[in-house]
C-alpha cells in the first residue's frame, strides 16, 4: 500500500514536472510496472527529494551569506581541535576511497577568533569537496600553522594562522580558480556527482565574513585552498557581528 501510495505521488510530481517542461521518466501507464521496478523509483524519489533538500538549503544559505543576513557570534576559537574532529569525522568517509590525510599542524591550541559553528561548516565544505572530487588513494595534504599577511584596511601586515588543504582532483580542472566559488561551479562539467556547486562558494563567503581569506589555486591537478585568520592576540574579542 505505501508503495503505491508513493508511486501515485510520484506520477503526481512527475506530471507537474511535465507541465513545466521538465522532462520526466516516470511512466504514464503504472499497471505494467513490477514491484522490482515500483522498488527503484521509490529509491530514485527518495534520493533526488534528497538532493533538491540540500540544494535549497545551501541555496538560501548561500543567499543569506551574500547579502550580509547572517549574524555571526565571534569567540576564542582553537583551530587545530576544530580541525582535528571535522577531520575524525571524515576519516570514514576519506578510508573508504582510500584518502590519506598527512596533517601538519601544531600540538599546542591555536586561537583564532570566528563563529564556531561558521568555522566548522567553512572546513566540513572543503572536507566534502575532497571526498567528492579527489582521486581515489591519493595523499591529502593538511597545514596549520602561522604566517603575516596584509590587515584588512590595508594599512600593513598583522599575525595570522593559516589552513592549507591540498588534494589531487580525479578530474581535469579545466576552470579558472576564481570561478570555482561561483555559485553551481563543480570544477568539470562533466562531473554528475551530488554536489551543488555551492559548497566552495558558501566557504569562500563565510571565511570573508569572519574576517578571513580565501584563496584557491589550481596547479594542473593539484587543488589547493588556503583559509587565513587574524590570530587571537591580534584581535579585540567581540561578542556578535
Amino acid at each position: 500500500k505505501r508503495q503505491l501510495v508513493l508511486l501515485g505521488f510520484m506520477i503526481f510530481i512527475g506530471g507537474f514536472l511535465e507541465t513545466l517542461g521538465v522532462s520526466t521518466m516516470i511512466p504514464v501507464v503504472t499497471v505494467l510496472l513490477t514491484p522490482e521496478k515500483v522498488q527503484e523509483y521509490i529509491e530514485l524519489l527518495d534520493t533526488k527529494s534528497q538532493r533538491l533538500k540540500q540544494l535549497t538549503e545551501d541555496l538560501l544559505e548561500a543567499s543569506k551569506i551574500s547579502s550580509g543576513n547572517i549574524v555571526l557570534h565571534m569567540e576564542r576559537i582553537n583551530l587545530v581541535e576544530l580541525l582535528n574532529q571535522t577531520l575524525g569525522e571524515f576519516s570514514e568517509k576519506f578510508e573508504q576511497k582510500g584518502l590519506i590525510s598527512v596533517v601538519n599542524a601544531p600540538s599546542q591550541a591555536v586561537y583564532v577568533l570566528a563563529d564556531s559553528r561558521r568555522s566548522y561548516r567553512v572546513i566540513e565544505n572543503l572536507f566534502n569537496n575532497i571526498y567528492k572530487y579527489a582521486l581515489e588513494g591519493t595523499r591529502i595534504y593538511i597545514d596549520l600553522g602561522f604566517t603575516e599577511w596584509k590587515s584588512a584596511d590595508g594599512s600593513g601586515s598583522q599575525a595570522g594562522v593559516f589552513l592549507s588543504l591540498k588534494n589531487i582532483s580525479a578530474m581535469e580542472l579545466n576552470v579558472a580558480p576564481e570561478e570555482l566559488t561561483e555559485r553551481f561551479i563543480r570544477g568539470d562539467e562533466s562531473r554528475t556527482t551530488e554536489g551543488s556547486g555551492l559548497g566552495l562558494s558558501i566557504a569562500k563567503n563565510l571565511t570573508e565574513a569572519m574576517n578571513g581569506m580565501f584563496e584557491i589555486s589550481i596547479d594542473g591537478d593539484l587543488f589547493k585552498v588556503v583559509l587565513v585568520f587574524p590570530k587571537m592576540d591580534d584581535v579585540k574579542p567581540q561578542t556578535e557581528v
